[in-house]
């Protein structure tokens, strides 16, 4: 199961990839202004942030059948890629309202693939082996993370029939391999929830919000400063070149850092990774030099991915009372909220407005830091022993 959730999560982030690179183009088909395109790249982190709670919620009641879970994820996965493989074929209609509702569609029913599979993670995989499991799960996104910049380039000016087709069979065969893995073999000895203490509100308030802060430093550092930083030192021809850098350190030392989750514990590794990546994002702003820039995003994206490998080991861990799907849908869906806040700026250019072009230099770092300052006293008090009620 956990390598099938590798190309799961591969071909999930590349068809969203493919999606934002048509989405223009099949927008303009079906009728909709060029100017309404981010609103709906907008209204889709909105539908990802809901749905993600809503169905990782949802797993947690069913995951005591984890055949019935199965079969659900694979079929409302059969109508994500059905509704997706459609998309550039309903658009050359001019309906707009056909369009959205199609993408509407995709965009909810895709969120099956990212908690509730987690929660077939928690149950199925004995403990000891889930930073491994989280690890293959966090490896695919961060390839397609990588390819994302080359596939942009090569697929210019394609008809986009061929890859939405190809991203949509892919994953629909990854997402039953993945769920037959656990017909095959529903109820593991270890797949029982651990009889532990109930979820402790603070230490999973404090991981939460670091969670925001997390994510939404990424998506400054990543999405808005990365580009940008780097043109100050080389063409925007090199930058399908150097924007993988991140990826490269984020795949490369993902699985080390799986071995030392499992060693440690995922708060104290998140935080660690936040730390470092606070560091490395403001070595970034102030490289004075492109290889120094470059080591400093390696090292970024290799931080990046120990704080993602531990986040999702971690949230595993406070959700294992047989709330897995709790915790983790509500990581997931704080992460598109980060990601839609960022698209909000774009769509209110603050990065290219001369008062807060300092700010989302240093921002990153500030946020990543105090990120990693709230784990550390989450990983504090989950260790705190609650006290018992006196009859």
């Amino acid at each position: 199961m956990a390598f099938a959730s590798l190309w799961v999560q591969l071909f999930l982030a590349l068809g969203w990839t493919v999606y934002v690179i048509f989405l223009p183009q099949l927008a303009a088909q079906a009728g909709i202004a060029k100017e309404l395109v981010p609103w709906l790249l907008l209204a889709d982190q909105a539908i990802f942030a809901v749905m993600d709670w809503t169905l990782g919620t949802m797993a947690d009641r069913v995951a005591g059948a984890m055949r019935r879970l199965a079969n659900a994820i694979a079929l409302v996965t059969l109508v994500s890629c059905g509704s997706f493989l459609v998309l550039p074929l309903v658009a050359p209609a001019g309906s707009p309202a056909l369009f959205v509702a199609v993408t509407v569609l995709w965009s909810a029913t895709s969120s099956a693939l990212r908690a509730p599979p987690l929660v077939l993670i928690g149950r199925h995989v004995p403990g000891p082996s889930q930073p491994w499991a989280a690890a293959l799960f966090m490896l695919g996104m961060g390839i397609a993370g990588a390819i994302a910049p080359y596939l942009t380039v090569a697929l210019r000016g394609a008809d986009p029939r061929l890859p939405f087709a190809l991203s949509a069979v892919a994953l629909a065969v990854a997402a039953i391999v993945m769920t037959r893995a656990i017909g095959a073999n529903p109820q593991p000895a270890m797949a029982a929830p651990a009889a532990a203490s109930p979820l402790r509100g603070r230490p999973v308030a404090m991981f939460l919000f670091a969670v925001a802060l997390l994510g939404l430093g990424f998506q400054v550092h990543f999405a808005l400063n990365s580009a940008p930083g780097y043109l100050r030192f080389a063409k925007p021809g090199d930058l399908q070149y150097l924007m993988p850098v991140f990826w490269v350190g984020f795949n490369l030392l993902i699985l080390p850092a799986a071995m030392l989750t499992k060693r440690y514990r995922g708060l104290e590794m998140m935080a660690v990774g936040a730390a470092v990546g606070g560091l490395a994002a403001a070595a970034v702003a102030n490289a004075g030099a492109l290889p120094a820039l470059v080591a400093a995003q390696f090292l970024a994206g290799a931080a990046w991915g120990c704080v993602m490998l531990s986040a999702l080991s971690a949230a595993l861990a406070m959700g294992r009372t047989g709330r897995e799907g709790f915790v983790s849908g509500a990581l997931w869906s704080l992460l598109a909220l980060a990601t839609f806040t960022r698209i909000a700026m774009v769509i209110g250019q603050m990065p290219q407005q001369a008062t807060w072009k300092p700010l989302l230099a240093w921002a990153p770092g500030a946020m990543w830091l105090t990120a990693g300052l709230l784990l550390v006293g989450a990983a504090a008090s989950s260790r705190t022993p609650v006290p018992k009620s006196s009859a």
